[in-house]
């Protein structure tokens, strides 16, 4: 049995998430990744077992790194203020920092593959964003609303500022880049938005 090559493995993990990213998951198969890899499609076989094995093992890893980078300077018992700018400026960082790989997340996320990586990546940063909503609320930091509507106010309007920056133009065509002027009256509005 061959063994396995971890610089190998690591031009695999890129290369897969650069075609997935600019291919598609749709577009995306064992025998072109080994092609853009130099390698034979039996090397890849020795990292994974299939496709899918491939595919849940690059979206576990990349949300793993993303969900440290969330825990990144946060704790649950922070005001909900600091709390939230905390998950702003982490979130920001990573998706400027780790464009592709925030891209491949999001694409995975809304795949068939999505439930299985989000169940193996979420657990401790569900648990921690539960404790810091239900202690913001209870301070009166925060109105109680439904994690959804939570999520949406929280984050909606900073993924389309990413999305905005990533394209390097608003959905006017005209050039965007995000600013801390922009990104602090966004998070001013939405603060403003949930705080009783």
């Amino acid at each position: 049995m061959r063994t396995r090559d971890i610089n190998k493995e690591e031009i695999v993990k890129q290369k897969a998430i650069e075609m997935i990213v600019t291919q598609g998951i749709e577009g995306f198969g064992m025998n072109r990744l080994a092609k853009e890899c130099g390698i034979s499609v039996a090397t890849l076989y020795i990292y994974y077992s299939d496709k899918e094995d491939l595919i849940k093992k690059i979206g576990i890893e990349i949300g793993k790194n993303f969900f440290e980078k969330m825990f990144d300077g946060f704790s649950a018992d922070m005001s909900f203020k600091d709390g939230l700018r905390n998950q702003w400026e982490n979130r920001i960082y990573f998706n400027i920092n780790f464009t592709q790989q925030a891209t491949c997340l999001e694409l995975l996320k809304h795949s068939t593959y999505g439930d299985a990586i989000i169940a193996e990546i979420t657990g401790d940063y569900k648990q921690m964003m539960t404790e810091f909503m239900l202690a913001a609320i209870e301070r009166n930091e925060l109105i109680s609303i439904p994690y959804e509507i939570f999520w949406s106010i929280v984050y909606g309007p900073l993924y389309s500022l990413l999305e905005f920056h990533r394209e390097g133009k608003s959905m006017s065509g005209k050039p965007f880049a995000l600013t801390d002027e922009i990104k602090d009256s966004a998070f001013n509005l939405v603060l403003k938005a949930l705080t009783p």
